[in-house]
């Protein structure tokens, strides 16, 4: 991000139906497929960060388009770079470490890239070509019944957020591949600011992200939606952990993504920031 010096991208390298009515999600302890989940995507591994719908019903996870881009990890502007083609398979997994592939719970595709999209459409504002990295992966069919839209540990999400507040505080859930256990996955912390003229947040956690964790989603002090994980930054504040302002991602895959009547889905696990 634009704001964020010395940001590297955070994928991790790989290791050896109809109506939004959460009565129709399978219950929490069952479901396998939820925010937090891992994703892999030609080799690289991220975490998904929320559950969206459109129209007609289809179900989607959220993650970040550089977790489909064809660059370095020091490549974070999304109108440079180019991605992996929509329609690309992306495999959701548990348990998975840079020693074992862990259990494949469920298969999807590529349905956009926010990347791909402001290099067709020609996006020039460098804020927005910094700091809009989100993706969607729609669901297959026969792994659309393993999904649940609760956040792990922390439940929710309860809407959507414009923004966080500097100084406000921030939970979140990462699935990195690189940490060997998931006791660090939970993660609190507070806001820094807006970056990138709005479109971007800086936060700090105690346990920052780290490659594999990209993607993830942040939840306000409401338990609100508001961010999605791009960068780890090395200044001003190293270790800091640079979001995507998830409303402003989603509104702009509203106007171009094609996907009629898209939206984030809410939890069926109330919020509760003390677990």
């Amino acid at each position: 991000m634009t704001a964020l010096l010395g940001s590297l991208l955070l994928s991790a390298p790989a290791g050896h139906a109809a109506g939004d009515r959460p009565a129709g999600w399978p219950p929490v302890a069952r479901a396998t497929i939820t925010p937090g989940v891992q994703m892999f995507t030609h080799g690289a591994q991220c975490t998904g960060n929320f559950v969206f719908r459109d129209r007609a019903g289809r179900t989607y996870v959220g993650y970040a388009a550089h977790c489909a881009g064809k660059g370095a990890a020091t490549d974070t502007n999304g109108c440079d770079t180019r991605s992996v083609p929509i329609g690309t398979r992306v495999r959701f997994a548990r348990g998975a470490t840079v020693a074992d592939p862990g259990t494949t719970v469920g298969r999807g595709r590529l349905a956009y890239s926010s990347w791909r999209t402001m290099r067709a459409i020609g996006e020039s504002r460098g804020h927005v070509c910094a700091a809009n990295d989100f993706a969607l992966v729609r669901v297959a069919r026969g792994s659309v019944d393993e999904v649940n839209p609760s956040v792990p540990f922390w439940g929710g999400p309860t809407g959507l957020a414009g923004t966080a507040a500097a100084g406000s505080q921030v939970h979140s859930y990462g699935s990195s591949s690189l940490r060997p256990t998931d006791v660090l996955s939970p993660k609190t912390g507070a806001t820094l600011g807006g970056t990138s003229r709005g479109w971007g947040l800086e936060v700090y956690t105690a346990t920052p992200g780290v490659p594999g964790d990209s993607g993830s989603g942040f939840l306000d002090e409401q338990g609100r939606a508001v961010g999605t994980l791009s960068t780890v930054a090395l200044a001003p504040v190293p270790g800091s952990n640079g979001l995507g302002n998830l409303a402003r991602e989603l509104a702009y895959a509203q106007r171009h993504s094609g996907i009629a009547g898209l939206r984030l889905v809410r939890g069926t696990r109330a919020f509760s920031a003390l677990p």
